[in-house]
């Protein structure tokens, strides 16, 4: 039997180890659709990005002004009728990520939210990653978002799109994921999110389609390996890579326009019962002023 690496805390090694058991061995060439950078033991967070650039050889920059989570919305190869019907204001937050600001409120089903304690416990705080809060919140949490790519030296294009999101009030790292575009074996277009684990991820690969309203939904309601839907990858002692595929996690996404305010959406299911929902108020910000770093010395 196949080991996740022992040097590590017992509880990432459990929980690799559980999709070792229950998972399956994949061949790295035969699933590039499904691959992305993994974490190390040593914190995810910040420390990521800094890792990520150096084993990658890239350069991290930090410019904030015009830069989105997709280069072009025509990555996701909507039909011509799709694009006509996308609001536009949606279209420009996708390409333009930087240029907004956002408020959250959570909303938990009691039923679920004691796992959602001991993920914290056990996992969010240690790592810095999937901060979520845990009381619904009557009032909005402010986040700072940031669109930070990682460039090639030599190209000077962008290899990787990350965006983080901290607390404005903590500075706590709520998400720290890698933004990117795949095509799923049905040669569907898709937007692929990545979460760094220790020696993994957590991948969610969402199909997006166009509602009547012109809103962008993102739906991860695959039922199978090869479908949109969420992943974990891992890679074990020897090196062979894993993945486990959740089929009775959903995640669905609504960007919305109306009245010219962007609002998102996000339903979170398990087992077809709702487990969590954030709503976020997306804010375009007036200021188009560049913050320029690449040093990212924090």
């Amino acid at each position: 039997m196949e080991i996740a690496p022992l040097k590590q805390n017992f509880q990432d090694w459990i929980t690799q180890q559980w999709v070792i058991l229950f998972g399956k061995k994949i061949i790295p060439n035969e699933s590039e659709w499904l691959l992305g950078p993994f974490g190390k033991t040593n914190g995810i967070g910040l420390k990521f990005i800094q890792q990520l650039a150096k084993n990658e050889q890239l350069i991290i920059d930090r410019q904030q002004i015009d830069k989105g989570l997709l280069h072009s919305i025509n990555q996701l190869n909507l039909s011509e009728k799709e694009l006509n019907k996308l609001s536009k204001n949606v279209i420009d937050f996708y390409e333009n990520t930087s240029n907004y600001d956002f408020d959250l409120k959570v909303k938990w089903n009691p039923l679920f939210k004691v796992f959602g304690v001991l993920l914290k416990i056990l996992f969010s705080n240690r790592i810095e990653q999937l901060n979520i809060p845990m009381s619904n919140n009557k009032e909005s949490k402010a986040l700072k978002s940031e669109i930070i790519h990682l460039i090639n030296k030599k190209t000077n294009k962008t290899k990787r799109t990350i965006w983080l999101r901290t607390f404005k009030n903590t500075e706590q790292v709520v998400y720290s994921g890698v933004y990117e575009t795949c095509t799923i074996p049905s040669g569907q277009n898709c937007i692929k999110a990545i979460f760094p684990l220790p020696n993994g991820n957590a991948t969610v690969i969402l199909n997006p389609i166009v509602g009547e309203k012109g809103e962008l939904i993102l739906n991860s309601s695959g039922r199978k390996i090869g479908d949109s839907g969420f992943y974990f990858l891992l890679k074990d002692a020897k090196g062979n890579l894993w993945t486990k595929f959740i089929m009775s996690f959903k995640d669905k996404l609504v960007v919305s326009s109306e009245n010219e305010k962007i609002t998102a959406l996000q339903t979170l299911t398990l087992w077809n019962l709702r487990v969590l929902q954030f709503e976020y108020d997306i804010k375009k910000l007036r200021t188009t002023k560049a913050i320029i770093n690449t040093d990212f010395g924090i």
